[in-house]
C-alpha cells in the first residue's frame, strides 16, 4: 500500500508525534490469527466442506471431512482460495474466479484439492463477473451465473467423471495427498489441460438483471432469480429452465406481493422441488415449489415477527433450517415440513449467518444441515466465528465444536437498540462503550446498501474499544433482514433517508453521553464509504472526520469504469424517482457537498476496484482539496474486497494516528496542497 501525502513521519502520517505509542499488544493480537470466514458444504455429501479462512496476508482453504465418524480438517490447500471459492459435489475440486488481483472481473479456474491440476474453465471467453456458483448433486455439472457487457448468463460446464484419479480425496489423517505436479501444461499459458472438464456452454441469457443460478440434483433443470418479468426492478421471480434446451419450464412470481428467490433444489435425484424464500407478508418466509407440477407449500409462521429466512433443506427428514431475525437478533429454527412445527435450535449466542449481496453466494457464511445434524456457524461481536454441530435440542447437551475459534483477547459484547430513524421508521443501532474513560466515538455504516451489521465478530470494533473509543454500528434504510420496506427504503430519496438515520443514531448516542462532535468519526466501506463522505458534507456539525473505505464518492464519474454487473442496476435505481439520472448522481455524490465539509477525511482506495473505481475517488479528493478541505487518499493494490487481516490492522493504525493529529489540532494532510504519490498497480480493467 502506498500513501498519497507528503511530509510523512515514521508512522506514515505527516507531522504525527513519533513518540506516541499507538495500539496495545491486546488489539494487535486480534489481527494475528487467521479466523474462519465460511464453511461451504459439497453438494453430494455435506459431510465434506470447503473451509475458507481469512489469514494475515490473504485467504486460504482447507477441507472438512467426516472420516470414520470423526470430523477432521485438512492442511491448508496448496493454492490460493478466495472468498468466492466453491467445492465440487464430490469434494475433489475447488472453483473460483481468477480476477487479476481482486478486480472481480476475470475467468473461472478449477484446482484439484491436491494441487496437481489447475484448469482454466472458459478459455477464450471475454472476462466476466460471477453472480452465482452451484454444482449438481450428481457431480456432473458446474453452473455459473456470469455477467458481461452482453448481459446475464447461465453457463454450464461438464465436470470430470467422479471415478477419475486426477484429484485424490483426503487421506485418513484429513490432509490432502501431496504429490509432485504431473499435470500436462500448455507451455505458452502455464495452464494445465482440461483434465476431464468439458466445454462450457451458455444455456440461458437475459439483458435484465439475474442472479444466483441453481441446478437440480440430476442436472436436468436450472433456476435463476430473474427480473425479465419486471425489468429494472430488483424484485425477482424464479425462472426454471430446461438444462438441455434452454427452454423455460415454469416461473414462480409473487408480484405485486413481493419477490421470490430460490435457495436450493432438493438434493434427491428426480425430486425437482425448490426451496424458496418469499415475501408475501413483506417479510421473508420459506416455501417449497415444484416447477413441474406447480404445487407449492408456504410456511407462513404467523406466530413469528420479523423474518424467517430459509437456509437449507433436508427433504429426507422433512425439515428446513431457517434463520429467524426479529429486530436484528438471530435464532436458528428447524421447521418440520409435514407437521409445520417450529423448533428453536440455537439462540442467544450471537449470529448464525452473514447475508451478502452482489456476490457469488446469497450468504457470505451460513449454518447448514449435514447428515441429520445442524452445522452451526456461530459468532458474536466479542467472539470470532466457530463451527458447531448440534445433534439434538431435546436432551440439553452442548453442541460439539467442529472448528474452534482462534484465541483472541477478551472482547466486549454490544447492546442492540431500535431507534426512530427517517420518517419515524425503527432502525437498529448496535453500540458499546470501553471499560474506561471514553476518548471519542466511532459510528460505522455498512456497505451494500443491501447488507446488514449483525452480532458478528469485528476485530476492528474491539480494537477501537481497546483504544478507549465508544463504537456504534447502524442498520439504516437499505439494510436487509428487517423486511422489504426497509430494504427498499433507499430506492427513492437519494440519500435523504440514510442521512436522517445517521443523524438519529448520533442523537441517540448523544443521549447516552457518547457523541461529542469534536471527537466523533464516521466510517464505512463501499456504500458505507459513500455515506461516510456524504455525511461529512451533509452533516458537517456531527463529525470531526471520516474514514471511507472503497467509497463511492462521485456517481457520474464511476459509471465509465464500473463493472457490467452493477452498471445497469445503479442506472435504473438512480432513474427511478422524480429526478433525472444526472440530477440523482449530483444529489448522491459527495463531491456535490465539498464546500460544506469541515471535518477531515481519508479514503482507502483499491487500484483494481471495478465497483467503486479509482477515477471517482480521485475526483473527490481533488474537489475537496480545491475547496480547502483536509483529505488524504491511501492506495492499496487490490480490488473492492481485499483479503487478509494485516490490511485491516494497517488501516486502523493509520486512523488512530490521524485522530492523534486532530487531538493535537493538526490537519491530516499536513499542508493545504500535499504532493501526490503514484497510484499503485495497473489501472482497473
Amino acid at each position: 500500500m502506498t500513501t498519497e501525502h507528503s511530509g510523512t513521519s515514521d508512522t506514515g502520517v505527516p507531522n504525527a508525534d513519533p513518540g506516541r505509542a499507538l495500539g496495545s499488544p491486546a488489539w494487535k493480537k486480534r489481527f494475528h490469527s487467521a479466523r474462519l470466514h465460511c464453511v461451504r458444504p459439497a453438494g453430494a455429501d455435506p459431510r465434506t466442506a470447503l473451509v475458507i479462512d481469512n489469514g494475515r496476508v490473504s485467504s486460504s482453504g482447507r477441507i472438512l471431512s467426516q472420516i470414520d465418524g470423526n470430523w477432521e480438517v485438512s492442511q491448508t490447500l496448496p493454492f490460493p482460495v478466495g472468498f468466492d471459492g466453491a467445492i465440487s459435489a464430490d469434494g475433489r475440486w475447488v472453483v473460483g474466479l481468477d480476477d487479476d488481483g481482486g478486480s472481480e472481473v476475470g475467468g473461472l479456474v478449477a484446482c484439484s484439492v491436491d494441487g496437481r491440476n489447475r484448469v482454466e474453465l472458459t478459455p477464450g471467453r471475454a472476462a466476466y463477473v460471477i453472480r452465482g456458483i452451484d454444482f449438481s448433486v450428481d457431480g456432473r455439472t458446474l453452473l455459473a451465473t456470469i455477467v458481461d457487457d452482453e448481459g446475464f448468463h447461465l453457463l454450464s460446464v461438464p465436470v470430470p467423471d467422479w471415478q477419475s484419479n486426477i484429484a485424490p480425496a483426503l487421506t485418513s489423517s484429513g490432509a490432502t495427498a501431496q504429490a509432485p505436479a504431473t499435470e500436462t501444461a500448455d507451455s505458452a499459458s502455464g495452464i494445465a489441460d482440461r483434465a476431464g472438464w468439458g466445454t462450457p456452454r451458455v444455456v440461458w441469457s437475459s439483458t435484465d438483471e439475474a442472479w444466483y443460478g441453481h441446478i437440480s440434483a440430476d442436472g436436468s433443470l436450472l433456476s435463476v432469480d430473474s427480473t425479465d418479468h419486471n425489468p429494472g426492478v430488483r424484485r425477482t421471480a424464479v425462472t426454471v429452465i430446461d438444462a438441455s434446451t434452454g427452454a423455460e419450464v415454469a416461473v414462480c412470481d409473487d408480484l405485486p406481493a413481493g419477490p421470490v428467490r430460490a435457495v436450493r433444489f432438493s438434493p434427491i435425484s428426480g425430486d425437482q422441488r425448490i426451496l424458496l424464500s418469499t415475501e408475501r407478508s413483506g417479510f421473508a418466509r420459506p416455501a417449497i415449489w415444484d416447477p413441474t407440477t406447480g404445487q407449492r407449500s408456504d410456511f407462513d409462521a404467523m406466530e413469528l415477527d420479523g423474518e424467517l429466512q430459509p437456509l437449507d433443506w433436508d427433504p429426507r427428514r422433512d425439515r428446513i433450517l431457517a434463520l429467524h431475525i426479529d429486530e436484528g437478533i438471530h435464532r436458528l429454527i428447524l421447521i418440520d415440513t409435514v407437521a409445520g412445527v417450529l423448533e428453536v435450535v440455537r439462540d442467544g449466542t450471537g449470529s448464525y449467518a452473514v447475508p451478502d449481496v452482489a456476490a457469488e453466494f446469497a450468504y457470505e457464511a451460513q449454518s447448514y444441515l449435514a447428515d441429520g445434524g445442524v452445522m452451526c456457524f456461530e459468532q458474536s461481536w466479542a467472539r470470532p466465528p466457530r463451527l458447531l454441530r448440534i445433534e439434538s435440542t431435546s436432551d440439553g447437551s452442548e453442541p460439539a465444536t467442529i472448528i474452534a475459534a482462534p484465541d483472541v483477547p477478551k472482547g466486549i459484547e454490544f447492546t442492540s437498540e431500535m431507534i426512530p430513524g427517517a420518517e419515524g421508521t425503527p432502525v437498529q443501532l448496535w453500540w458499546a462503550v470501553p471499560s474506561g474513560e471514553v476518548r471519542g466515538t466511532i459510528l460505522s455504516v455498512h456497505g451494500g446498501p443491501n447488507l446488514v451489521t449483525t452480532d458478528a465478530y469485528s476485530p476492528v470494533a474491539q480494537s477501537w474499544l481497546d483504544e478507549g473509543f465508544a463504537y456504534a454500528a447502524l442498520n439504516y434504510h437499505g439494510s436487509v433482514s428487517f423486511g422489504r420496506a426497509l430494504r427498499e427504503g433507499f430506492w427513492t430519496g437519494y440519500g435523504d433517508r440514510e442521512i436522517a438515520d445517521i443523524r438519529a443514531a448520533m442523537e441517540c448516542l448523544a443521549e447516552h453521553g457518547i457523541a461529542d462532535p469534536l471527537s466523533s468519526y464516521i466510517t464505512g466501506a463501499s456504500y458505507g464509504g459513500h455515506l461516510t463522505l456524504l455525511s461529512l458534507g451533509r452533516l458537517p456539525d456531527l463529525f470531526a472526520g471520516g474514514f471511507a473505505i472503497v467509497a463511492m464518492a462521485d456517481w457520474a464519474t464511476a459509471f465509465a469504469e464500473m463493472n457490467a454487473a452493477l452498471r445497469p442496476v445503479w442506472e435504473t435505481v438512480l432513474s427511478r424517482g422524480e429526478l433525472s439520472f444526472e440530477e440523482a448522481c449530483r444529489k448522491l455524490s459527495a463531491t456535490s457537498y465539498v464546500e460544506q465539509v469541515r471535518g477531515s477525511a481519508v479514503l482507502f482506495q483499491g487500484a483494481r476496484d471495478t465497483r467503486t473505481p479509482p477515477a471517482q475517488a480521485r475526483k473527490y479528493v481533488d474537489a475537496l482539496r480545491a475547496a480547502g478541505g483536509d483529505v488524504l487518499i491511501e492506495w492499496f493494490d487490490a480490488g473492492h474486497t481485499p483479503t487478509g487481516t494485516t490490511l485491516e490492522s494497517e488501516w486502523l493504525t493509520t486512523e488512530l494516528e490521524l485522530i492523534a493529529l486532530t487531538e493535537a489540532g493538526q490537519r491530516w494532510s499536513g499542508s493545504p496542497q500535499p504532493r501526490d504519490s503514484p497510484q499503485p498497480g495497473p489501472p482497473a480493467p
